[in-house]
């Protein structure tokens, strides 16, 4: 039997094993900085396995995490997953959201393989009836307010598959796997504190990948890279100001509601940019305390976007510029704290190609007729592409499809679990090509 043909057949052999796991994470979803169980059996799996584990501060620079919760709500989150069946060891671990993994398997000499699978959830309300399948078979999110739905339970599981089937065929491999497990892909805040610790140094390859939904009668099974999604900034932004009596003493007041009103209307004037798409969006503002008070605090959270980084980053620039101004303009003053960003990727030719034929002469897997698809999103693989890419390496970013039962961060998002045995083929075929 060829490596290719044991790869397909480790793959499906353990296609029970995954669908079980996917579903245990789907059960305990967990968000951003928040991901200790899932972290914990990651790092347990791992282990037992025989990976070198990195866990903790080893894997993000602490201080470049973006966007994480408050120190209560840290300490909330690590005992329910204590109480949730948390691994003992290796959630200490993950005290204070120090969340991720990354397992490493050294081959001898050879190139250096890292794969990236995050693990996050979103805050989403799932779907209790029992028209949806994971209500109906029991395996719902059981923490109310988190959701599983963009598919990062399956690719945790999958990048497991991926380790399973790896450690398997390890004799035939030349060079070090490393698989790295991201927390806080959702709203783009993980990924930047990985490469900040250096574990993207070095690398040759680096594929991720993203579960996309397909129509029923499409055969293909994967799309082998992707180009142009957004970079992206995205801002919490408290003004201050000082309160007063509106009626009686308004002129004694540093009224935030002005600042932040000049804000808005002035963030949607940015002029868009002549060389590609921008993007500028408000999302909330909460501000003030009563009809008769000038308001002295407001909070407002905003994102800009661009279709390179240096266009993101005239966003950036112009965004800053304005919100700064504004509250200088009503005699305010505002802080800015960056709680996510990601930049523009583009997958390389070469390594699209490479998993294309991969796919279609070893493993019997139908491949889409694109090369490499479009986003209109954005995702902080970017930092990770970009920083292998720098360095002369090659990176792509795949779509793996599959039937979805709704769009992603739906109450009512499913997956085909097929996908899950059909991923760990791709990432070991390719992975194999390269190292064996």
């Amino acid at each position: 039997m060829n490596v290719y043909d044991k790869i397909k057949e480790l793959a499906d052999g353990i296609q029970s094993d995954l669908v079980a796991c996917r579903r245990d994470f789907h059960k305990y979803a967990e968000t951003g900085w928040l991901e200790m169980r899932t972290s914990s059996i990651i790092a347990r799996k791992l282990t037992d396995m025989g990976y070198e584990v990195l866990t903790g501060d080893q894997v993000c620079k602490k201080d470049a995490r973006m966007g994480v919760p408050s120190d209560e709500v840290l300490e909330e989150q690590y005992q329910r997953a204590v109480n949730q069946g948390a691994d003992p060891e290796f959630v200490q671990r993950t005290k204070g959201g120090m969340t991720g993994v990354i397992g490493i398997l050294r081959c001898g000499e050879g190139p250096t393989v890292a794969m990236r699978f995050d693990i996050d959830a979103l805050g989403v309300i799932e779907e209790t009836d029992p028209s949806h399948l994971p209500a109906r078979e029991g395996f719902g999110s059981v923490n109310p307010g988190f959701m599983h739905a963009c598919g990062h339970d399956g690719h945790a599981t999958i990048g497991l598959g991926v380790a399973r089937v790896l450690m398997a065929i390890r004799d035939q491999l030349h060079g070090t796997v490393k698989l790295i497990f991201q927390p806080a892909e959702e709203g783009v805040r993980g990924a930047k504190a990985i490469v900040e610790n250096g574990h993207l140094d070095g690398v040759q390859y680096l594929i991720g990948s993203h579960i996309t939904d397909k129509k029923p009668d499409d055969p293909a099974t994967v799309i082998p890279g992707s180009y142009g999604s957004l970079a992206t900034s995205k801002y919490d932004v408290v003004f201050h100001g000082k309160s007063a009596h509106a009626g009686g003493s308004p002129h004694l007041g540093k009224n935030v509601m002005l600042a932040v009103a000049t804000a808005v209307l002035n963030l949607y004037a940015i002029p868009r940019h002549g060389k590609g798409q921008t993007r500028v969006n408000v999302g909330t503002v909460h501000a003030g305390s009563g009809r008769n008070v000038i308001a002295d605090e407001a909070k407002m959270e905003i994102e800009v976007r661009g279709e390179t980084t240096e266009l993101n980053q005239y966003m950036t620039n112009y965004a800053v510029s304005i919100l700064e101004n504004s509250a200088k303009m009503h005699g305010c003053t505002c802080d800015l704290r960056l709680m996510g960003a990601a930049n523009s990727l583009s997958s390389d030719v070469e390594l699209a190609e490479r998993v294309a034929r991969v796919c279609r002469e070893k493993l019997d897997m139908p491949v889409s007729e694109t090369l490499r698809s479009k986003s209109g999103g954005s995702e902080d693989v970017s930092y990770m592409m970009n920083r292998v890419q720098e360095q002369g390496g090659q990176a792509t970013f795949m779509r793996v499809l599959t039937p979805e039962a709704g769009p992603g961060h739906n109450r009512r998002f499913d997956f085909d679990e097929q996908v899950l045995s059909n991923a760990v083929k791709i990432f070991c075929g390719v992975v194999y090509d390269i190292m064996g």
